[in-house]
């Protein structure tokens, strides 16, 4: 396994930065033009947001395919493809004089981000390493976990300047000029059997079935995934109303993204000698963790609250693409993890209007309905158990 890394440093940087470039241009997107898109059509933001939702409903859907795919042929030519699908929606979205184009564009960047996020990078990394795909894995989440940090104010510079037409149409640019290089860089096809040897897999020595595993991680995934999206859209508005400042509050958001990727450095290192069962369980305790502190301690702790957060999210998300590996195997990876997801990505596009009336009708206990459903996400991991080896 150690054999099948050897030189995976290029290739992380490749995918990595194609990842950040994929995420900025997609899904953290909306966060900065959704207003002057909305301003320009005379339609309201939400339509924006929903237009999203709908691309990552999209997205999911494709999953399954897509990993059957990839598990098939190898994700280089796929991811390549995909950017030149990330560019045509985004010119599509660029040209957009209403409701009907708008919503049009984000299909075509559902279709890409389907095709080209997270799920798709993580497939293709075990093809090409396949046990030893860990390391890999962790690696693009450190570089991506910087999408947003990087991506929010490119595109609000961009804005500023050139507005929001042409932001879309640079961000095209850069999928075609440096992401799709970089995607076609990335290893040709090589046979998973002379990587690795059979891995031992859930129902091969644990006890359990390979379908008891899956409807146990695909519900830790759509739980976590309901937090995670419903709390970054709102966790500004749920800090201020409980207590703290709008400054306080801004300032506890932007420690998200430093825990998220502090939390990744230390699973990379000291958790990577352990079965990624540990580390995810530990991931989601994080949030229940924080708002215990935070409803104990009052405004003052919503610093901290906001790094239990993140460094869990981070987490989690390495957990999308180790836990399916180590629990399953290399073996039909894309295919299992597209499913996988697909709970995932209704209750991710789901989270922000679901927590928003939450937050309406019932303020800051929003944060107790995202601890009860990290909980549970927690006990759905307790379930399962690691493969013994013979």
């Amino acid at each position: 396994m150690k054999e099948a890394a050897v030189g995976s440093l290029p290739v992380i940087v490749a995918l990595g930065t194609t990842q950040t470039i994929a995420w900025a241009s997609s899904y953290y997107l909306p966060a900065i033009l959704a207003a002057p898109i909305a301003r320009d059509l005379s339609i309201e933001p939400t339509y924006v947001f929903g237009a999203l939702s709908g691309g990552l409903v999209i997205a999911g859907l494709l999953g399954p395919r897509v990993g059957h795919a990839i598990d098939t042929f190898g994700g280089r030519g796929l991811l390549a493809s995909s950017n030149l699908v990330f560019a045509s929606g985004l010119l599509l979205l660029s040209m957009a004089g209403g409701p009907i184009v708008l919503i049009a564009a984000w299909i075509v960047l559902g279709i890409a981000m389907g095709m080209g996020l997270y799920e798709a990078a993580f497939a293709t990394l075990t093809h090409i390493y396949g046990a030893a795909a860990r390391r890999p894995i962790t690696g693009i989440t450190l570089i991506a976990g910087f999408a947003s940090t990087v991506g929010w104010p490119i595109s609000t510079w961009l804005d500023s300047e050139l507005g929001w037409r042409a932001a879309c149409q640079i961000w095209a640019l850069v999928h075609i000029g440096l992401a799709l290089p970089l995607n076609l860089s990335l290893p040709r096809l090589t046979p998973l059997a002379k990587i690795d040897a059979p891995q031992p897999q859930v129902g091969n020595g644990s006890g359990q079935s390979e379908t008891f595993a899956m409807v146990a991680l695909a519900y830790m995934f759509a739980a976590s995934g309901f937090v995670s999206s419903g709390l970054s859209a709102l966790l500004p508005t749920i800090l201020v109303q409980l207590g703290a400042t709008p400054a306080a509050a801004l300032f506890a958001g932007t420690l998200v993204g430093p825990a998220q990727v502090g939390a990744r450095i230390i699973e990379a290192g000291w958790l990577a000698r352990y079965h990624p069962l540990l580390s995810a369980r530990l991931a989601t305790l994080m949030n229940p963790l924080g708002v215990v502190i935070l409803t104990l301690g009052g405004p003052v702790f919503a610093p901290l609250f906001a790094i239990f957060y993140g460094a869990g999210n981070g987490i989690i998300t390495i957990a999308r693409g180790t836990l399916p590996l180590a629990l399953f195997g290399p073996r039909g990876f894309g295919k299992r993890v597209g499913l996988i997801s697909l709970p995932a990505r209704a209750t991710g596009a789901l989270a922000p209007l679901a927590v928003g009336l939450t937050v309406e009708h019932f303020g800051a206990s929003a944060l107790w309905v995202s601890a009860l459903a990290s909980l549970s996400a927690f006990l759905a991991l307790l379930l399962l158990r690691p493969a013994r080896t013979a």
